[in-house]
């Protein structure tokens, strides 16, 4: 029993000094007393604050990487005046070389160094006191790159990284570049629009052959169109019998069919902008009377121009919802029965847009509704009760041990088997998740 009670003791030792090592400041003091302690020694528990704390380690690291490539490459590209050089040659041989890179990946750390060296002084402080992770800060300077390199104002920069990096708190790094996206897009809304029109003369579809008797198709489209396409697909998917296939392999095979029956229709009329699927996109009343510029939000996307989202909108059916005016959040209301009416279902869809589970991205309208609360035990069929939750995510509520603690505007907490609670906010309906 001694024995018992003295391994007890040093695990809840050991759990208590690295949730305060998951608190300290990263750096060579607190990185060294981590890699002291053995992880397979600790509680669960214990086991997932390690690996925080391990992860807040690498982004001061990563912060040190950072400052360390620019002092090699330059603080801006080097230009050779000989007519077989480019920008950079030597600088990204010398990192390639180092770092055991290809040179196009030497020339991507060189960008994003330099990006977050020389403009986002915000981005690197997070980063070096563990705030964000290494994905993070690649994310956002990548996305604000171009703008940069475009003239964006100091102000605007500002703007848009402290922004960014308020979302990275509850976001994982691609929902991240999703709002520095849609930020950008308010805050430079002509440029926005002249850089979506210029990317859509680049539309193509291109066929490459493979091995094993495969070939690969590649479409590169407006995200309106590309919207169409899988939502066609997944249309057919869903009307499809189980069976042993993969959810890739039933698209794949979707989309053979239906190129198949647009085949065989060819003497049928073409109406090209009469489109039988529907795609969801999110417009403010005064963008839409064309008294605002604001950005529209295409479902599964992100943000498009305001002249795009008025297009889109002109032959539509339209659903009004209400918005908190502060938070963004579509409003709640009830119902009485276990299955959702037509409405709510509606609402739910447009509020939550994907599975709620904390960076899952599965969308909504291919998810269940799920009571947080189960009906059996008291749970109501309202908005504070209802959300979408993928299939993988249902059965981990249900049967894996995970609980939800769910709201009116569809923010919600998961808590773990172990004990952790993460938050998931609610969702401005003019931001794309």
């Amino acid at each position: 029993m001694a024995d018992a009670n003295n391994i007890c003791s040093q695990e809840i030792d050991l759990a208590q000094e690295v949730s305060a090592l998951l608190r300290a400041t990263p750096g060579i003091t607190s990185l060294t007393a981590l890699l002291e302690i053995d992880p397979f020694c600790l509680v669960q528990s214990a086991r997932i604050d390690y690996l925080a704390a391990l992860e807040r380690q690498s982004s001061w690291l990563q912060a040190a990487m950072q400052r360390a490539i620019v002092a090699v490459a330059g603080q801006e590209p080097s230009q050779n005046n000989d007519i077989w050089g480019g920008v950079d040659d030597a600088e990204r041989e010398d990192i390639a070389a180092a770092l055991r890179l290809s040179g196009s990946n030497a020339q991507m750390r060189i960008d994003v160094a330099r990006t977050l060296v020389n403009h986002l002084p915000n981005t690197c402080s997070a980063l070096a006191s563990g705030e964000i992770s290494p994905s993070h800060a690649t994310t956002i300077a990548r996305e604000t790159a171009s703008a940069i390199r475009d003239g964006l104002s100091p102000i605007a920069i500002y703007t848009v990284e402290v922004k960014a990096l308020a979302h990275c708190e509850f976001h994982t790094p691609s929902q991240v570049a999703n709002k520095v996206r849609s930020t950008l897009a308010k805050i430079a809304p002509e440029e926005f629009e002249d850089s979506v029109a210029a990317a859509r003369d680049t539309r193509r579809v291109s066929c490459y052959r493979e091995s094993d008797g495969l070939s690969t198709i590649v479409a590169i489209l407006p995200a309106e169109d590309a919207q169409i396409v899988m939502s066609a697909i997944e249309s057919f998917v869903l009307k499809g019998e189980d069976d042993d296939r993969s959810m890739d392999m039933k698209r794949a095979d979707a989309l053979s069919a239906l190129a198949s029956w647009a085949v065989t229709q060819k003497g049928a009329a073409v109406r090209p902008h009469r489109r039988p699927i529907t795609v969801n996109v999110t417009v403010d009343l005064p963008t839409l009377l064309g008294l605002a510029e604001n950005p529209g939000q295409l479902a599964g996307y992100g943000a498009i121009p305001a002249s795009l989202a008025r297009s889109l909108a002109s032959d539509s059916k339209w659903r009004r919802f209400i918005t908190e005016p502060t938070t963004g959040a579509l409003l709640d209301f009830g119902r009485e029965s276990y299955e959702p009416p037509q409405p709510l279902v509606d609402f739910l869809l447009a509020r939550d847009r994907t599975c709620r589970f904390p960076g899952c991205r599965a969308p909504a309208y291919l998810s269940d509704l799920d009571h947080a609360k189960s009906w059996e035990s008291g749970g109501t069929t309202s908005a504070e009760n209802l959300g979408a939750l993928c299939r993988r995510h249902h059965r981990l509520k249900t049967h894996g041990g995970w609980k939800l603690e769910s709201a009116s505007d569809g923010s919600c907490v998961w808590t773990s088997p172990h004990g952790k609670r993460y938050p998931v906010p609610a969702r401005d309906i003019q931001e794309a998740v």
